[in-house]
């Protein structure tokens, strides 16, 4: 039997509460994976994975940032310059592992994660998996791929567009640094409620429309899985965290009246 109290509840209009409730749904995410053995068994493996991939693109960053920002701005001459570099080499190598450590994962992870937000919406209550067909399975695969490939495109887009402010002189490299920082935040939060609602057929611009309507949510759940990435050995569960905490974020914007049920679920509602 589900528990509809793991998931919390919204305001019915957007407000700055929005983002606490948003920040401490990966703590929840937490408690709930304690009480499943099958959201542990799969966060062990996960959280595997993860550690792993993290390792490795630490070691892949630390080799490749140095040539990357010199074929972006070279390598100026005077001490200054060369400590101006260094800080730009710094702020880059941070980015590129903030983006890397909430995709790479991700990628390496996705044969668990709808297993582990079905079994999530099971927990909440009011859900049932359904049962396999060919053709369903067909048409959530396709979905899936769609809105991941949209998302992919929207983090990569947003860092090219801010990508030219690395060539403006004094705070340009910082600048980037914050913005690009605030821009993978928000991804991360489209990332991870997107997810539940491809397995639910929803397209990819009703995430975009939610999130822009409860931004302080998606701020505060953003956040605080990002923040995750920066905690040793906590970060090796934060693909388990960001799955869960975003599949509990999606039950309460639908619980909250912001996402309509889809056929799917209604007609799922309907059979039980």
């Amino acid at each position: 039997m589900g528990d509809p109290s793991v998931v919390p509840r919204l305001r019915p209009l957007p407000g700055p509460r929005d983002f606490l409730v948003g920040f401490v749904l990966p703590f929840r995410a937490f408690a709930l994976i304690r009480r499943s053995r099958m959201l542990t068994a799969l966060s062990v493996i996960c959280a595997v994975i993860t550690l792993a991939s993290l390792v490795g693109l630490v070691f892949l960053l630390w080799k490749t940032t140095p040539a990357l920002m010199a074929a972006m701005l070279g390598r100026p001459e005077g001490w200054l310059g060369r400590a101006l570099w260094e800080v730009g080499q710094a702020l880059l190598f941070i980015v590129l592992l903030l983006a890397g450590a909430n995709t790479v994962p991700l990628l390496l992870n996705a044969p668990f994660q709808d297993a582990m937000s079905e079994e999530t919406e099971s927990l909440c209550g009011d859900f049932t998996s359904p049962p396999f067909r060919p053709g369903t399975f067909l048409r959530g695969l396709w979905v899936s791929l769609t809105h991941t490939l949209a998302r992919v495109a929207l983090l990569l887009a947003g860092h090219a567009l801010l990508l030219p402010l690395n060539f403006l002189p004094g705070l340009g490299s910082v600048a980037w640094t914050v913005l690009g920082g605030l821009w993978t935040v928000v991804w991360i939060a489209a990332e991870h409620v997107g997810a539940p609602m491809a397995r639910h057929f929803h397209r990819f611009g009703e995430v975009t429309r939610v999130l822009r309507r409860r931004k302080a949510l998606t701020l505060g759940f953003g956040a605080a899985t990002a923040g995750l990435l920066w905690v040793p050995l906590v970060n090796a569960l934060l693909v388990p965290l960001a799955i869960v905490g975003g599949t509990l974020l999606y039950r309460a914007l639908v619980d909250a009246g912001e996402i309509v049920p889809s056929a799917r679920e209604r007609a799922g509602a309907a059979g039980r």
